[in-house]
């Protein structure tokens, strides 16, 4: 009943609160997007430089190996040059054999350089002034230009020599070109062989990190070099079928980036590739996730864990104070109380009072709807307070605060302590005859109390009620005057009896 007419502070209260919480939550919210934000822009920034890296490689790379098969290239065109002159039919042996051979001291890693006829047989080999027996109809270089005039210089794939020398087991791969007749018909292949001893003298040179793998691999995919090998007979093995060969393969640029796992060790790294020049080939830099983002994991853990106990103590911060805010509440919220409540009976103080008599009065205005007063007061209370004691008035007077209060029901009426053992009752929105109705009940309540131990006769009240209407004229302390004058009239005729103002 009372709590209805306290006065809303409790509502506003709360909000110091809620607003606390939630910039608390927003503040931890934009420190972990900012944070994530800078973590992503590193982890970007770190992929970016190692790209930048790889791709410094692969072009050291492909510049070298461009020189080295231009050296082959121009190799097997003096050669071709060389072995289509007439002249050099009639000289001997020894001269006819340098003539042709004249450039290949220039190649790196050479192997062997010969000069094979159209049905496949060594005519001339750069090893020897008389050749080697031997037929290589059967090798792909050679295929490659039989059945084909517009091929150009082709690369074969990885093969070793067919040979009981030491250089038996050395992986070569050879750079072939079509001799021609004057017709145009097929007369034959220059061939040379480099060792792939090169590409391992060639990546040596480069420090990659540890993990990281530096490859070579043809159009079709087959490994021709690779540092350090991941598999001891990975040489001369197609890998076209693998799912980071497949992409880099199907890439028409011949050059990007890309993160995957590798399908032979299953390792996270960064692939870096590019085409060399027009040639079949292709350098693949694998650089290891570890080595690229190891800095970054290691400074995003560092980060992330000083962000979390940021967070962490912001919001426990929060909390500490949110919970304090809550005391203060509480505290402001009993003292909000014990200021509209009256100390003794527990209803509604005088102060109370008077701010919801003024706040009913203006929205009766508003409405037009009917206000009843109701004044309350103990009969013969001095009488009884000297017969019995303070504090058995002190009690008499709880016990008819109980009685008023339990037969005002509605949560909008109010119960307050006028004074003394006066007490008042707002009925908003009632007629007359309600608070009539009313009175009468808390009267026979209050006459039907038990006596109190010494007491000639039961307690009883008088009521005045006074009501203010649309038609009435009458202001707010009329109003008051009238119930006060109808409780003096009760008094006046005989005690323990409701009259309502006329």
């Amino acid at each position: 009943m009372i709590a209805s007419r306290t006065p809303p502070v409790s509502g506003k209260t709360g909000r110091p609160e809620l607003l606390l919480i939630c910039g608390s939550l927003l503040t931890v919210i934009a420190i972990l997007c900012i944070v994530t934000f800078l973590l992503i822009r590193e982890h970007a920034n770190a992929q970016e430089s190692a790209t930048r890296s790889a791709t410094t490689i692969a072009q050291l790379i492909d510049a070298d190996v461009l020189r080295t098969v231009e050296l082959y290239d121009l190799t097997l065109q003096g050669l071709i040059a060389a072995a289509q002159r007439d002249d050099l039919q009639n000289v001997s042996p020894q001269i006819r054999h340098l003539a042709l051979f004249d450039r290949s001291t220039t190649a790196r890693f050479k192997g062997d350089i010969l000069l094979l006829d159209k049905h496949g047989d060594v005519i001339a080999d750069s090893s020897r002034v008389e050749p080697k027996p031997g037929n290589f109809a059967d090798r792909d270089y050679f295929l490659a230009h039989a059945f084909n005039r517009d091929v150009g210089m082709f690369i074969s794939r990885p093969f070793k020599t067919r040979c009981d020398c030491d250089e038996a087991n050395q992986w070569r791969i050879s750079f072939s070109r079509r001799i021609s007749s004057d017709t145009g018909e097929f007369a034959g292949v220059a061939v040379a062989s480099m060792k792939l001893d090169y590409f391992d003298q060639l990546f040596n040179s480069l420090d990659i990190g540890k993990d990281s793998t530096l490859n070579i691999i043809d159009n079709d995919g087959v490994l021709l070099a690779q540092k350090p090998y991941l598999q001891s007979d990975s040489i001369g093995k197609s890998f076209g079928n693998r799912p980071n060969v497949i992409r880099i393969l199907l890439d028409k640029s011949g050059n990007g980036s890309f993160n995957s796992v590798s399908s032979i060790d299953h390792q996270q790294r960064l692939y870096t590739y590019s085409r060399v020049g027009n040639l079949p080939l292709i350098v693949m830099v694998a650089l290891s996730s570890d080595e690229v983002f190891g800095t970054w994991r290691r400074t995003a853990l560092l980060i992330s864990g000083a962000t979390g106990v940021l967070c962490v103590g912001l919001l426990w911060l929060t909390w500490l104070l949110a919970r304090e805010l809550r005391l203060r509440q509480r505290a402001e919220r009993e003292l909000a109380q014990l200021a509209a409540t009256d100390a003794l009976t527990g209803v509604a103080n005088r102060r109370m009072l008077d701010q919801a008599l003024r706040h009913e009065w203006f929205r009766a205005q508003r409405s037009g709807k009917p206000m009843s007063v109701m004044m309350i007061d103990a009969d013969h209370f001095k009488a009884f307070n000297d017969r019995h004691g303070h504090q058995a008035g002190d009690q008499a007077l709880k016990t008819l605060a109980k009685v008023i209060t339990e037969n005002v029901r509605r949560p909008a009426d109010l119960v307050a302590r006028y004074g003394g053992e006066e007490f008042s009752v707002i009925l908003a929105e009632t007629h007359g005859s309600g608070a009539q109705q009313i009175a009468e009940h808390i009267r026979q309540a209050v006459e039907q109390l038990p006596l109190v131990d010494g007491a000639g006769r039961p307690m009883t009240v008088s009521i005045g009620i006074a009501t203010w209407t649309a038609a009435s004229e009458m202001t707010l302390e009329q109003l008051l005057f009238a119930a006060d004058k109808a409780l003096y009239q009760a008094k006046e005729g005989g005690r323990n009896r409701v009259v309502v103002a006329a």
